[in-house]
């Protein structure tokens, strides 16, 4: 019995030992560690392990020079993978702390393409599509000479003919009702977003989800 119990707690002597060991080898590593690693992770797809290794390198290293550029990396990683939550989350991230660098506007696009990209769904992200086209809007007039502002243009154009489609059918639904008014006010919205609401192609949906939209 004295000999199990003996080996019981040279086991987990053995273990808590090798436990403290990896802890104790995972922090207070220099900047470039956490950066190299952060790469290798995402490299090989581990990308829930890349943002804990981001972590460790902005909390161990807040002024390091390598911070920017690790931003970006995991933030086109997530797009990449069309996360585009954690995308945007560290878009975001770059521009509250790195708003004066000179690639400022490039990363604005990134992240209004990220959020065009995240619309899936034919009418359940209207909000999406709202708050992304005030987000185009302030690129064009912020940054007119940017060599960006005609992709975003492209967004923003795709993006009105998302909700003037939104309008449309809302105008639709209303017609079927018997609302006339609120037809003709969704009708005249529609116009508004792009002239010829003719000219915009309906989404096809997979009719499985059709019925639900």
């Amino acid at each position: 019995m004295h000999k199990q119990i003996i080996t019981l707690m040279l086991t987990i002597f053995v273990f808590a030992a090798c436990s403290s060991k990896q802890e104790i080898a995972e922090y207070n590593k220099p900047a470039v560690y956490w950066y190299n690693k952060m790469l290798k992770q995402i490299t090989d797809y581990q990308l829930d392990e890349a943002d804990d290794t981001y972590t460790s390198l902005e909390s161990e290293h807040r002024n390091s020079p390598l911070l920017p550029s690790s931003l970006m990396i995991i933030a086109v990683a997530h797009m990449q993978e069309e996360e585009y939550a954690m995308a945007n989350y560290y878009f975001d991230e770059y521009l509250k702390r790195f708003a004066q660098k000179e690639n400022v506007d490039y990363v604005r696009y990134l992240k209004i393409k990220s959020k065009f990209l995240a619309l899936k769904n034919q009418f359940r992200e209207q909000e999406l599509v709202y708050e992304t086209i005030e987000e185009t809007q302030n690129f064009i007039k912020k940054y007119p000479n940017s060599d960006y502002v005609y992709l975003v243009q492209a967004i923003k154009s795709r993006l009105h003919m998302a909700k003037s489609s939104f309008d449309k059918e809302i105008s639709d639904l209303y017609k079927r009702t018997d609302k006339p008014e609120a037809a003709k006010i969704y009708s005249n919205r529609a116009k508004e977003s792009w002239d010829d609401i003719k000219n915009v192609k309906k989404v096809k949906v997979p009719w499985y989800r059709a019925v639900f939209e």
